[in-house]
This record gives structure tokens, C-alpha cells and sequence, in this order.
């Protein structure tokens, strides 16, 4: 069996060399990769003006020789939200095309998204017929991949993009729409509702979806039709009555509506920008049943407020926080019960932190004043004035009058009753009276 041996020294010593020697040229090679490159021009302007565009910078090979790497850098811009009547991004190349004859004839062009093999082709389908078209072998830069997804083409390619707006980046939103959530600030609502129509009830609530609910999903079984009635924050009140397939904006949420011989699909992405109260209509002699599920926002969560004010203001004190029922809609303190009403919601517990610890500041203390020399007159009394210090304890001791010197010291003495004494004082006589019975 052949025994490990200990390098010796020299070959030790030589070994370290050769490695430091690689080092720096592998070192050298990468920074002569990149001195062949001249520096990266400035950005280029977005390619839209909101939804989430591209811009790209450019930089030139200074070498006679190929470079390595990209000539070309790409990064997000306009990650704002387009205003609703703006419309689909892809949709508005599509109608580009409305004016240009194809094979001699005017159409109408819709979108076709999500296409699996090539979602960064323009492909458009002429409205009321069953014709699609390759109008653009590339969309705009800009332009999303996939409806249900921030993944953007870029020059042909389909790019990943996180819910950061970050090319490349793989963060995603949870279920609630948080980037990078934890799925804690909603709840899933699923449920199964049978309608039982009549001609005495033509009408019958499925469900009412609140504002910001995200990932509805209705499926109606049955002869009966599905229709929404809506209500905004600003107390607006609308009904919509669904009856062809199709995505129609209602009250600026997108709703995608299939409509079946025997079954109604509604889709809404979301956040739902009013209430929504989903209902039956009553079509035929036989019941419906309706299944539903969404994301509802836990609309009512425990806000931790900020610490009190200190107990004291020097010497050591202690300061707490609390716990507020916070409506995220009104963006109001409520009554706790709201956050009651939420088994997600947990109260978080109050805090408790120590403050003001440094040592209060010397200070004059006196004691009560003497009694006045006089009752009246003008008299005089006196006190003791001394420096004191208080610790984070709270004992109060006496100190060198030097550590006082920053504030005026007290007086000592001062007069008292300074008002007159009081003094006899004599009046005139009065008339001299005679009796009665020295009188003739």
C-alpha cells in the first residue's frame, strides 16, 4: 500500500509559484478581455413610455481582432402602469396592420398571445374569421411574452423578468401580488354555490369579491348566465351583463369571459379595482351550480405603531409600542375587532425598550425658604441652594457647585412682607354734645 508523503519544501515553494503565475495570467488575460472593449455608450430611450419597456446600451471592439463577449447591454424602464384605456401592447401592433391591405383585402386584426413555440412573433388573427398571421417575425421591444407573465422580448428573445423589474431575475409575486411575498397578507376563498331559479327568482348571488381580490376564477354548469354587479371605493355603482366571449374592461378590472353551450368561464386577473357581486340569471328549468376560488386581501391587518415617549428624559426610562387595527383601503386606524375578524392576523406582542440612559445633568436644588425675619415692614429669609446629580437609579447625591456652572445659580436670600406694619393713627374730636337735662 503506497503511503501519503509531505511534499518538501522546494517542491512546495515551486508549486505556490506556478500557481501564483497563473494567477496573474489568467488575471491579465480578463483584463485584457475587457481593455479591448471601449466603454459602454449612454442608454437609449425606453421602447414605451409605461408597462415595463426596454433600453439598450452599445460599446465598440477597439481591437483589429473579435472581442469576447457583447457589444450590446439591455436593461428595464417605464416599469409604471399604463393607464386602462391604453390598452394591450400587442394588440396595438396587431391593429397597426388595419390599413394595410393583406392579399388584397382589409382586416381587422386581434392578438394572438401565448403562443408556446414563438412568443416573441407578431402573429395576428383577422377578426370573425379564422385566418392568423405572422404580420412581424419580432414584436417591440417591450412587448410580454406571455400575458400571465412580466417576461418581456427583446430584440426576438424571450427575456426573464422578475417582479423586481429586473432582467434575469427569477423573484416572483406570491398568490397576494407581493414581490418576493410570503403569501401572508391574503386568504383563498374557494366555494360552491347551486342556484335554485324560479320564475318568482330570477336572480341569485353567487359571491361577492371584494377590491383588490387577484386570481378569480368562476365556472357556471348549467343553462342559467353569470352577470356582475359592481361598486368603487367612490360609491359607483354599475352592472354588466355577460353574453359573449370575449375580455371586456368593467370598471377598469379585465375580465375574460367563455361562454360554453352548456358552461360559463369568467377570469379575472386582478387586483379587482371595485367590489364585485357575482349573480345568476335564471335561463332555463334546471339548476345551476357555480365554483369559485380567489385571493382575497386580508384588507384589515395588525400595524405596529411607533414607541412611546420615554418614561424620563434622562437618567434611564423604559418606552413601549402597541399593536393598531389598520384598514389598508381607507388607510385608517380602526376598531380591533376588524382584525378579529382575520384568523391570519396575529396581534404582535407589545415591545419594550430601555431610553434616555445617559445621566441627567447636574442641577441647582434647594430647600424650602425660611421663615421671614419680620411680619411686616421688610424682613428677610433664606434657603440652601447645592449642586445635586441623579444616576439611571434614581439616587440624587450632592456635587462640586463647578458641575452647576452652566445654568445661573439660585438666590440664597430674599425680602419678605415688605408691606408697611400696621399703626394707631388718631382722629379729630368730634363736637362737644350737652345732656339733655342740663336744658331750661
Amino acid at each position: 500500500m503506497e503511503r501519503c508523503r509531505w511534499a518538501t519544501p522546494g517542491v512546495t515553494t515551486l508549486l505556490f509559484l506556478a500557481f501564483l503565475l497563473l494567477s496573474s495570467r489568467t488575471a491579465r488575460s480578463e483584463e485584457d478581455r475587457d481593455t479591448l472593449w471601449d466603454a459602454w455608450g449612454p442608454w437609449s430611450e425606453c421602447s414605451r413610455t409605461c408597462g415595463g419597456g426596454a433600453s439598450y446600451s452599445l460599446r465598440r471592439c477597439l481591437s483589429s481582432k473579435s472581442c469576447e463577449g457583447r457589444n450590446i447591454r439591455y436593461r428595464t424602464c417605464s416599469n409604471v402602469d399604463c393607464p386602462p384605456e391604453t390598452g394591450d401592447f400587442r394588440a396595438q401592433q396587431c391593429s397597426a396592420h388595419n390599413d394595410v391591405k393583406y392579399h388584397g383585402q382589409f382586416y381587422e386584426w386581434l392578438p394572438v398571445s401565448n403562443d408556446p413555440d414563438n412568443p416573441c412573433s407578431l402573429k395576428c388573427q383577422a377578426k370573425g374569421t379564422s385566418l392568423v398571421v405572422e404580420l412581424a417575425p419580432k414584436v417591440l421591444d417591450g412587448t410580454r411574452c406571455y400575458t400571465e407573465s412580466l417576461d418581456m422580448c427583446i430584440s426576438g428573445l424571450c427575456q426573464i423578468v422578475g417582479c423586481d423589474h429586473q432582467l434575469g431575475s427569477t423573484i416572483k409575486e406570491d398568490n397576494c401580488g407581493v414581490c418576493n411575498g410570503d403569501g401572508s397578507t391574503c386568504r383563498l376563498v374557494r366555494g360552491q354555490h347551486k342556484s335554485q331559479l324560479s320564475a318568482t327568482k330570477p336572480d341569485d348571488t353567487v359571491v361577492a369579491i371584494p377590491y383588490g381580490s387577484r386570481h378569480v376564477r368562476l365556472v357556471l354548469k348549467g343553462p342559467d348566465h353569470l352577470y356582475l354587479e359592481t361598486k368603487t371605493l367612490q360609491g359607483t355603482k354599475g352592472e354588466n351583463s355577460l353574453s359573449t366571449t370575449g375580455t371586456f374592461l368593467v370598471d377598469n378590472s379585465s375580465v375574460d369571459f367563455q361562454k360554453f353551450p352548456d358552461k360559463e368561464i369568467l377570469r379575472m386577473a386582478g387586483p379587482l379595482t371595485a367590489d364585485f357581486i357575482v349573480k345568476v340569471h335564471n335561463a332555463g328549468a334546471a339548476d345551476s351550480t357555480v365554483q369559485f376560488i380567489f385571493y382575497q386581501p386580508i384588507i384589515h391587518r395588525w400595524r405596529e405603531t411607533d414607541f412611546f415617549p420615554c418614561s424620563a428624559t434622562c437618567g434611564g426610562g423604559y418606552q413601549l409600542t402597541s399593536a393598531e387595527c389598520y384598514d389598508l383601503r381607507s388607510s385608517r386606524v380602526v376598531a380591533d375587532q376588524y382584525c378579529h375578524y382575520y384568523p391570519e392576523n396575529v396581534k404582535p406582542k407589545p415591545k419594550l425598550q430601555e431610553c434616555n440612559l445617559d445621566p441627567c445633568p447636574a442641577r441647582w436644588e434647594s430647600t424650602p425658604w425660611t421663615a421671614c425675619s419680620s411680619s411686616c415692614g421688610g424682613g428677610i429669609q433664606s434657603r440652601t441652594v447645592s449642586c445635586v446629580e441623579e444616576d439611571i437609579q434614581g439616587h440624587v447625591s450632592s456635587v462640586e457647585e463647578w458641575k452647576c456652572m452652566y445654568t445661573p445659580k439660585m438666590p440664597i436670600v430674599q425680602p419678605c412682607n415688605i408691606f408697611d406694619c400696621p399703626k394707631w393713627l388718631a382722629q379729630e374730636w368730634s363736637p362737644v354734645t350737652v345732656p339733655s337735662f342740663f336744658v331750661v
